[in-house]
């Protein structure tokens, strides 16, 4: 059995025991302790854990073995202590643990702290009780010390994601079982499960490369190409070795500030397969990285017909001087290139440490030629110096330093070299394949570009110092003595004239200016400088090779393009993508039947520094985002300096091929406007999301300092929509005269449930992101609507974006339910006034809520899944009603067109519905709802179609500032209502009007008008004082006799209104009238109801507006 441990705390209270005796099966079993932690503040728990013969059957959550200790008030925790060998191990401080124990997956008591895994804790999901067991400084907690398996991504490659305990776990009250949910994601698994797919992650024999294996060398090989051993020596025949060397340093500091740009990035996080495209895409989002990617991993497979066509021609050349030419030069190209890349595609297929073995060959191989190249130059020899080497010499050397350009320029030339420089992302593109890529990249690309560079200067420089421009290759072109007087230069001094064959019609064959293979000439064994040239062009073919499927398999993997999917699975241990392999191999064999590339060339380096432009700009990008999350260990690099990067690489490629750059630039913007408009559905943290963020705050803080002008004044509305998509027409409205003018924050008071809060709150803004409204949804919780709607009013909004509006839906159903309801409806409008908002009601006749018509859940849900249709609000399936409703099923699913009554108003009115509410769904059968809620799901959405050419009835009686015109005005402004006429309506003199229609039309109204407040009276003449007192106090909305009498003529004016409004603007699409005040105080809520229910009742949707008589309208300008 285990060793006795036990552990007493500091503040010592008298130590609780719990020793329990549980019957139980073999010992092979698991063993359990059961811990019983107190809640006795400070009381310290000693633990004996249980022998190998009393193990408990694992049966549920604390069953019977623990019903003894119930009475302690403790709860139990059971912790099993795994032991798959049976063999019972002890785990004491002095025993090793077991080998079960070694993931570090089960929970060990206090001997975690030293123990041999060397975790600080042991975490533990234990399936039977849904809970967590760990114990972080010998006490029994769930709460967790850091760890960095909590900050995994959820696929992680180099270990599982843990969990750490929620907040609401270790927080919640003790009676709310605060384990129900098990795990924070729900898709955990048990220790055993996650033993085996951490198996599964990390299989045995993945080949991991270090940095010199994995990225140094392959940079190297990538870098010195052809250009090493065919071109340099031409460059410095046209540019002279003073311009030579500033070639290279070009190219060099391009490079070399994209090299110190991908250390930051490679640094700044864990970097997975893919390479540019993962760091571009990882940091400026998935616009600029898909379209990169594309471009990245094509570029790649071309560059593979680029150098294997570079080989081929050599290989040709070789053939030429032998006379063993198969067919034609050009044939001939496309035979040796088709065998190379199938051979090439033989090695790369057979896994990437074959691959890596050939690297390493063809590197030692470049090596020599580059050190028989040194050593020859040293060598001279007279049968040598005819063809125009001469061993190093100063006169050489001055003659040669400046430029003699021959149909050229210097951009020509730095065009021609640039391509040799560009082979620094090699390592980087295999980062999945690297055992560090954060130490790897930084040191083996640098030190790569350092060596390189250093080497093409050296080249640069001794060709240049020992090799005349022009030779004859003529032994007998010699002078005896010494020159003649009209032979200048170098050559002359060392008694050559070369000047027949200068002055010659073809010119010379010798020479830096017209020997291409003037190396090998110059080397201490020639072949081994074609073996050089060999192996510099199949080692960077080979490089590319494996680069474009990895790339690719990356992007694929993300997904961001449709139907490209099939090429992101990989084979075998090291997850290769075969697939892959073979599209590049059919682009790169594409490529070389064409044999001539010095037209595809210029396009590869365009789109190498597209990519190379973009590195560095998304270094710049971050960086002036300035976001917590941008944190390179890489220190050497500066914002500035990469920005200058990107300049110059985007320079470069205008310089280069400026055709091909305007090409390239289409693509990649082509792509960019692809990918954005098609946002898919990623989120990577990027520094655009940063920077966006930034800016947004920037400018809000800016905003804040500035006083507000009239000119600038916007409607800022805070709509008191409950669930956006519980009151359409309201939303539709306000967000018709609010949209790319002012704010607009839909406000929600809700009763306290803390669990669903911040998951609602993404809902439903996604929600409104789905349905195109540019709104913001803040909930609050609050014990009643006018607590929240305070809160609402007081802290919704930010700085000078704060919501100056208050828009409330009419309350119709105000004499149905408890009267105190009405008084928290009117005492939010007196609220609003309070706190100098504008108010606006919106009134239909048939209802604004439609809430109860279909299932919230099923409707978010239904909305979430046909991402494709925006506007459906209604598509639920009746099978699955989860809202068990069941009296309500009929109402669940409807199609709007079966429904005469729409059709017949679509003839009458002629404006169609463009966006049904309701949509079809091919599976729900078409259940026919009842007339209220037909008309009221009509009118919900009138909102959303063409006005047509009808009229927006403006009743402007009081002034408030003008708010009452400013809405119209915005709203006719809009698409859908801009063929509405505005017709103002203004008071006249009162005592115009003719008494006795007044009279007439005064009695049948107001003994309605008196039977409808008749049931909240307060009657107060009928009764003791105090007694009324009493009602009024314990009833605050029942209007007493005085105010009846005191506002008889108030009443009256809305009676009369309405009737006006009913005789012009019966027709109207919308009236907008000025909401009637009442004092507070002194109106009680019923009678302020009544009048707004008389004043707006039979009429087309009616806005009651009330600006808070502020000037909102200017006429200077």
């Amino acid at each position: 059995g285990g060793g006795n441990l036990s552990n007493l705390s500091s503040c010592s209270a008298a130590p609780l025991q719990a020793e329990q005796r549980l019957p139980g099966p073999t010992p092979s079993q698991s063993r359990f302790q059961v811990d019983l932690v107190s809640e006795a503040a400070g009381a310290s728990e000693e633990k004996s854990p249980i022998s190998d013969s009393s193990v408990a059957e694992p049966e549920g959550p604390g069953t019977g073995a623990v019903a003894g200790g119930e009475e302690a008030k403790g709860r139990f925790r059971v912790v099993n202590f795994a032991d798959p060998s049976g063999a019972g191990g002890a785990a004491s401080p002095e025993a090793a643990p077991p080998d079960g124990l070694q993931n570090g997956d089960t929970v060990m008591s206090e001997t975690s702290l030293h123990s041999s895994t060397g975790g600080q804790h042991h975490y533990h999901y234990d399936t039977h009780t849904n809970t967590y067991y760990l114990r972080t400084f010998g006490h029994n907690t769930i709460d967790a010390v850091p760890k960095i398996d909590f900050y995994r991504q959820t696929a992680a490659p180099l270990g599982e994601k843990l969990v750490r305990p929620t907040l609401s776990e270790l927080h919640d009250e003790l009676d709310k079982e605060p384990f129900e949910d098990g795990f924070a994601n729900g898709d955990e698994l048990t220790p055993a499960e996650e033993a085996a797919a951490k198996e599964a992650a990390e299989p045995k024999g993945v080949v991991k490369f270090g940095w010199i294996k994995g990225v140094l060398v392959r940079c190297m090989l990538n870098i010195w190409g052809v250009m090493l051993f065919i071109r340099m020596t031409w460059i410095v025949g046209q540019a002279g070795i003073a311009y030579a060397c500033l070639i290279v340093c070009m190219a060099t500091v391009v490079t070399t500030i994209t090299g110190l740009s991908t250390s930051a990035i490679a640094t700044n996080g864990f970097v997975r397969g893919g390479g540019a495209y993962y760091l571009i895409s990882r940091s400026l989002g998935p616009e600029f990285g898909g379209s990169i990617g594309l471009i990245f991993a094509f570029a790649n497979a071309v560059a593979v017909a680029m150098y294997v066509v570079g080989f081929a021609e050599t290989v040709v050349e070789l053939l030429n001087v032998t006379g063993a030419i198969m067919t034609d030069e050009i044939n001939d190209v496309r035979i040796i290139g088709t065998i190379t890349v199938i051979l090439l595609l033989g090695i790369s297929v057979a896994g990437m440490e074959w691959e890596a073995k050939a690297q390493i060959f063809l590197l030692v191989v470049l090596v020599t030629a580059i050190i028989n190249y040194f050593i020859g130059s040293f060598i001279s020899m007279k049968s040598k110096e005819s063809m125009g080497f001469f061993g190093y010499d100063g006169r050489i050397m001055w003659e040669n330093m400046g430029p003699d350009f021959r149909g050229e320029t210097f951009f020509s030339v730095f065009s021609i070299f640039f391509p040799a420089a560009t082979g620094i992302l090699a390592g980087a593109n295999i980062s999945g394949d690297l055992a560090d890529p954060q130490k790897a990249i930084p040191k083996g690309t640098l030190l790569a570009i350092l060596i390189t560079g250093i080497v093409y200067l050296g080249v640069a420089v001794s060709t240049g110092s020992c090799i005349v421009r022009d030779a004859s290759g003529n032994v007998n072109d010699t002078f005896s003595a010494h020159s003649p007087a009209n032979c200048t230069g170098a050559a002359c001094e060392l008694l050559y004239d070369f000047s027949t064959c200068k002055n010659d019609k073809d010119g010379c064959r010798y020479g830096l200016h017209n020997d291409f293979q003037v190396m090998s000439l110059v080397s201490g064994f020639s072949p081994i400088i074609s073996a050089g040239i060999f192996s510099a062009t199949l080692s960077s073919a080979l490089a590319s090779l494996v680069s474009a499927p990895k790339v690719f398999q990356a992007l694929c993997k993300d997904n961001i393009y449709p139907g490209i999917g099939i090429f992101a699975k990989g084979y075998g241990k090291n997850n290769e993508p075969i697939r892959g392999y073979i599209l590049t191999f059919g682009i790169a064999l594409a490529f070389i039947l064409i044999a001539e590339l010095n037209t595809i060339a210029p396009i590869i380096s365009n789109f190498f520094l597209a990519s190379y432009a973009l590195i560095n700009f998304s270094v710049f990008h971050a960086s002036l985002a300035n976001s917590p999350g941008w944190r390179p260990s890489f220190k050497y690099y500066n914002m500035w300096v990469s920005l200058a990067g990107a300049v110059l690489c985007c320079g470069v490629m205008f310089v280069i091929n400026w055709a091909a750059a305007l090409l390239t630039n289409v693509i990649v913007m082509a792509l960019y406007i692809y990918v954005s408009h098609k946002k898919p559905d990623v989120n990577w943290g990027s520094s655009t999301q940063a920077l966006t963020y930034q800016q947004a705050l920037t400018h809000t803080l800016h905003l804040s300092g500035v006083e507000d002008h009239i000119k600038n004044f916007r409607p800022q509305c805070l709509v008191m929509t409950g669930y956006p998509n519980s009151r359409p027409a309201l939303l539709d409205l306000v967000h018709s005269f609010t949209k790319n003018v002012g704010l607009m924050i839909c406000g929600h008071v809700r009763t306290p449930n803390f669990k669903d809060l911040a998951i609602d709150q993404t809902r439903y803004q996604r929600w409104l992101m789905k349905n195109e409204t540019k709104a913001f949804y803040t909930p609050v919780f609050a014990e009643d609507l006018r607590q929240g709607s305070l809160y609402l009013l007081q802290a919704a909004g930010l700085g000078r974006l704060r919501p100056n509006t208050l828009v409330l839906g009419f309350k119709n159903d105000w004499r149905d339910g408890d009267m105190m309801n009405v008084e928290t409806y009117i005492n939010m409008i007196h609220d609003a006034f309070d706190f100098q908002y504008g108010t606006v009601i919106l009134r239909l006749q048939e209802g604004l809520d439609v809430s109860h018509i279909q299932g919230q859940d099923d409707l978010l849900s239904s909305q979430e899944k046909s991402s494709g249709v925006k506007d459906v609000i209604v598509s639920i399936d009746t099978s699955k009603d989860s809202d068990g409703e069941s009296s309500k099923l009929s109402s669940k699913a409807t199609s709007l067109q079966s429904s005469p009554a729409v059709q017949k108003d679509d003839d009458d009115d002629g404006k169609a519905t463009t966006r049904p509410l309701l949509k079809k769904d091919k599976k729900s059968p078409t259940v026919s709802l009842n007339v209220t809620d037909q008309r009221l799901l009509e009118a919900s959405q009138q909102f959303q179609q063409k006005q047509g050419k009808g009229t927006v009835d403006v009743w402007w009686l009081f002034d408030d500032g003008g708010l009452t015109l400013l809405i119209p005005y915005l709203l006719t402004n809009k698409k859908r209502w801009k063929d509405c006429k505005i017709r103002v309506f203004i008071g006249g003199k009162i005592n115009r009007i003719d008494h006795d229609r007044r009279a007439n039309l005064l009695c049948s109204s107001v003994v309605a008008f008196e039977e409808m407040v008749e049931p909240y009276r307060l009657k107060e003449d009928n009764m003791e004082l105090e007694a009324a007192e009493r009602l009024k106090n314990s009833e605050p909305w029942r209007i007493t006799d005085n105010e009846l009498e005191l506002y008889r003529a108030k009443t009256s004016r809305q009676i009369r209104l309405n009737e006006l409004l009913k005789e012009h603007s019966s027709t109207a699409n919308l009236i907008v009238i000025s909401l009637p005040l009442a004092r507070k105080g002194a109106v009680s809520s019923a009678l302020y109801m009544a009048w707004l229910e008389v004043l707006s009742k039979d009429l087309p949707p009616i806005l009651l507006v009330r600006g808070n008589h502020q000037s909102v309208l200017t006429f200077y300008s």
